[in-house]
């Protein structure tokens, strides 16, 4: 419970072991005792104390430990309600934490991003923003506008002085500046995206190419079926599998070919799609036999994105080999394997490292945009910058200049949410966990 009147409600329903009285209990501590309804005991519990305001949300926290079991929660939950407590709402906690001042809005931003975090790079990006890195950052971009700002205000209240040649040097320097810096944020967003959204990532290739096979040696357990049968995969099967600290979101598509009935057109109408829209394609092909126009058809999906040629069944007799020219034209990266086996399936974690320099990656030096919110403001404010540098080539006066200096000002702002709306607010926060 957070709240002026947290410690009320719970002095209603907790009695401690040790009586006490609540002016006396010291921040950061815990006490032993039971949750009583009408003199009974719910359950022996041990509350945790957080005195204004230091404490998550700067106001009065409680935290009560009860053991395990819904009904019991559920029972403690009931109590706090009737006693005066609100159900908290989505990211209430973090919220209330912004709205007190304690972080900005860019560091709450960042706790929803280390609670669903699917790797430990995510994780970290998480943790960093979290710790204020990027605010950091922002502010100090501000900062460099708000220097020129004060020459530029003193301009404009004091034109005797003639100075606007001056101050228009200034200006210019500093948005030379500024423009660099936020485009190194900006463009940090490409690995932000890899790294928070991973690499969507279609494996594709005809009936029995081995797909499945290929799915199931990489997460290391049989997640899709596999059988001599052709045209098993009729829907696609979506798994995350981490590399390089990255998230790959694996999808096993239905076999390419002819359908034979409307359920598989269906399923390979999808993986076609699918296709198109993946980050990378894996298209696989049994290297026991010759390519078809059904293999043709594949490599040319493949010509138009990023992608891993499989030769599969390298255990067996190969009539397909790596230097084919018609694979050499459809991608580099060839890997020979043997899905059934579990052989060769390091190399194409290699090839997908190459192909997305995830070894370039380096978290411990690089500031990086995660939050497409975030990129969006910035390149809103390059844009703005490209707009005031206009002004003072058009030799506008100084304070229509300052305008467009303003709105600058205001993006960045609103990326840490000092001038951020009411609407912006409630949709961010609605995207939290109840209650964190």
């Amino acid at each position: 419970m957070s709240g002026n009147d947290c410690f009320i409600v719970l002095n209603k329903i907790f009695r401690p072991k040790k009586k006490h009285k609540l002016d006396q209990v010291k921040g950061y501590t815990m006490k032993y005792g039971n949750i009583v309804e009408n003199d009974e005991i719910v359950d022996e519990v041990l509350v945790s104390y957080f005195k204004a305001p230091k404490s998550y949300t700067t106001e009065n926290m409680c935290e009560i430990n009860s053991h395990g079991g819904n009904v019991i929660v559920k029972k403690i939950l009931e109590l706090c309600l009737k006693n005066g407590a609100e159900l908290a709402e989505p990211g209430e906690f973090t919220k209330r934490a912004f709205l007190n001042g304690r972080i900005d809005l860019l560091q709450a931003e960042s706790v929803i991003d280390v609670i669903n975090a699917k790797s430990e790079r995510e994780a970290k990006t998480g943790m960093k923003q979290l710790e204020g890195i990027l605010s950091k950052q922002i502010l100090e971009i501000k900062q460099k506008i708000l220097d020129v700002m004060v020459n530029v205000e003193v301009a404009i209240d004091y034109p005797e002085y003639d100075v606007e040649e001056v101050t228009n040097k200034q200006i210019i320097d500093m948005l030379i500046q500024v423009e660099d810096e936020l485009k190194r944020l900006e463009k940090s967003f490409d690995n932000g995206k890899l790294i928070k959204e991973g690499i969507k990532t279609a494996i594709i290739g005809k009936p029995n190419a081995g797909k499945s096979s290929l799915l199931n040696a990489i997460l290391k357990e049989d997640r899709a079926i596999v059988t001599e049968y052709e045209g098993t995969t009729r829907d696609t099967i979506e798994e995350f599998v981490n590399i390089n600290g990255i998230p790959l979101k694996l999808i096993d598509t239905a076999g390419i070919r002819q359908a034979k009935d409307e359920v598989e057109k269906i399923g390979i109408a999808k993986a076609k799609e699918i296709a198109q829209e993946a980050d990378l394609i894996i298209s696989i092909f049994d290297s026991t036999k010759e390519l078809t126009s059904e293999d043709i058809e594949i490599l040319e999906l493949s010509k138009k994105k990023k992608s891993i040629i499989i030769l599969n069944k390298m255990d067996l007799e190969p009539m397909l080999q790596e230097n084919d020219a018609r694979l050499q034209k459809a991608s580099k990266h060839i890997v020979k394997i043997s899905a059934l086996n579990a052989t060769g399936i390091e190399k194409v974690y290699d090839e997908i490292t190459e192909l997305f320099q995830l070894n370039e990656i380096n978290l411990d030096n690089e500031i990086i945009i995660t939050n497409i919110r975030h990129k969006n403001l910035i390149n809103k404010a390059i844009q703005n910058i490209k707009k005031t540098k206009g002004t003072i080539e058009q030799k506008m006066p100084l304070d229509i200049i300052a305008i467009f200096m303003k709105d600058i000002l205001e993006d960045l702002g609103n990326i840490t949410g000092e001038v951020v709306s009411d609407d912006i607010i409630n949709e961010i926060f609605s995207k939290f966990c109840l209650g964190k």
